[in-house]
């Protein structure tokens, strides 16, 4: 399927923003942006296609699709890296996996076994002095909070949330630890805080061969009493409600859909039935679950709902004009690992590849924003866009000078229908494990650079990248070998070549 034959069983009713300078009543001037307060939602693996207002039809996200319709809706908008903790280090700092300073998941693992031993809490840190969009915005007066999946440095660290600009965190430190959601604790600004009726800490078991995998009884060790996620919006909630009275960063990185397959049964009983079912025993890691395909869209379908409730307060605060909502996913689906079923719910859509890959489904993500009175209702953009021009882009609805060293392009004016105004960006960076690549204008590249070998994608033509003209094309594709070999430094820590 072409990208615009795509884009057009998308966009329904909403127009594609190709009209430059637009303006919509009431909007102040693009030249003179209130000070609005700004919330980053990031989903935790969830695919391109696994919300409603980007084609999804088996799993509800009712409040998701509402924030496109009242906003705009993305359709070529990449993550930071295919994997969690680089694509976050990128999404706060604004520089893409050639210059970030985490570029793969790093657990440390000369700690000691960091899979049993939960003491061994967090990924590699970022450093001190990282310069974060929090860090930027607190200096300017935000009031800054992260509530969620950090991964970016485990408690004592450098890289802890309250040491890269954020005033305030509750949450998971660690990776790991976010694969159960009825963990033993979590953090609250620096202090374990314990979840009274949780028992494990690890979200990975097998089903016992002797339990019956049909009796809702047999999964009852896999779950607790305090469900974090649902502990983390409503954290969030509070903060914000305690802030009101201050421009706010709220940086809400949920930790759904990853895996396990948890989810409360009040949320559980709205799919069950709906979907053929095979229980999910443990086998390919993570929990068991007896209903695995309805577990995982009610997971989507609870976080949903828990934006709708923060919908909900921002209205109750009369902070809805004052607000600018972004929501987004951290990388593509999951790899089918433990009871997901990302083709039965066509979770990337057209796009070839998931999460850890480097083609399309690992890193093109969904992007909504909705700032009523600024942000025109109803509209879908092609403009491109990836994680590093975040931070460029709060700094300037801000009124903030950005990072010199940034990689980043302010998206502003394509937010506020001012395409006249949008800069451009000669290219689009990543690498991941020894792969390299490069969005040039419809032009991807992809470079293996432990075996030399390449491949070129025309994504105007070929959205599922099935058709390599690498051979066809030798001037494209020296083309990008020199944008490859010019857009990067070298990482002692990520070498592109292993040694």
């Amino acid at each position: 399927m072409k990208r615009r034959e795509f884009l057009g069983t998308l966009g329904g009713a909403a127009a594609v923003a190709g009209s430059a300078g637009m303006r919509w009543p009431g909007r102040p001037a693009a030249s003179s942006p209130p000070r609005p307060n700004i919330i980053l939602i990031v989903a935790d693996d969830l695919g391109y296609g696994e919300l409603g207002c980007y084609g999804q039809k088996k799993i509800r996200t009712p409040n998701l699709d509402r924030l496109a319709a009242e906003g705009v809706r993305f359709t070529q908008s990449y993550s930071g890296s295919p994997v969690c903790a680089p694509s976050r280090c990128v999404l706060l700092t604004g520089r893409h996996t050639g210059h970030a300073y985490i570029r793969d998941n790093d657990e440390l693992s000369g700690r000691g076994d960091v899979w049993a031993d939960p003491a061994l809490e967090g990924q590699r840190p970022l450093p001190e002095g990282t310069v974060t969009s929090a860090a930027l915005l607190k200096k300017a007066g935000y009031a800054t909070a992260a509530c969620g999946k950090w991964g970016l440095g485990g408690p004592g660290t450098s890289g802890e949330p309250n040491r890269q600009g954020f005033d305030h965190f509750y949450g998971y430190l660690c990776q790991r630890l976010a694969h159960n959601y009825y963990p033993v604790h979590l953090w609250r600004d620096g202090r374990k805080e314990i979840l009274e009726g949780n028992t494990f800490h690890f979200g990975h078991a097998r089903l016992s061969p002797d339990k019956d995998p049909l009796d809702k009884a047999s999964y009852a060790a896999f779950g607790g009493r305090r469900y974090s996620a649902d502990l983390i919006a409503a954290d969030a909630r509070a903060w914000l409600r305690a802030n009101k009275g201050r421009p706010c960063f709220l940086f809400l990185p949920f930790t759904v859909p990853h895996l396990a397959l948890q989810v409360p049964e009040d949320s559980l009983q709205e799919y069950e039935g709906a979907f053929p079912e095979t229980p999910y025993k443990g086998e390919k890691g993570y929990l068991p679950h007896r209903a695995p395909r309805a577990a995982y869209a009610a997971m989507i379908t609870r976080m949903d709902r828990e934006v709708g409730r923060l919908l909900a307060l921002l209205q109750e605060l009369g902070l809805e004009e004052r607000t600018l909502v972004l929501f987004s996913s951290d990388n593509g689906a999951t790899i089918d690992v433990g009871g997901a079923d990302t083709d039965f719910f066509e979770s990337n859509g057209p796009l070839r590849g998931k999460k850890t890959m480097v083609y399309e489904g690992g890193i093109r993500v969904p992007l909504i924003a909705r700032w009523p009175g600024r942000i025109m209702p109803g509209r879908a953009t092609e403009h491109v866009c990836a994680f590093e021009d975040y931070l460029p882009t709060f700094c300037e609805a801000a009124g903030v000078a950005p990072a010199r060293e940034i990689d980043g392009v302010s998206f502003l004016p394509t937010l506020l229908g001012d395409e006249k105004r949008q800069a451009g960006r000669d290219y689009f960076y990543w690498e991941f494990q020894g792969r390299q690549v490069v969005r040039r204008g419809n032009w991807k590249g992809i470079r293996n650079a432990r075996t030399g070998t390449f491949e070129i994608y025309d994504l105007a033509e070929d959205l599922s990248e099935s058709r390599d003209l690498a051979a066809q094309k030798p001037a494209v594709v020296r083309e990008i070998e020199e944008v490859m070999r010019t857009a990067r430094t070298e990482s002692e820590l990520f070498p592109l070549l292993k040694r």
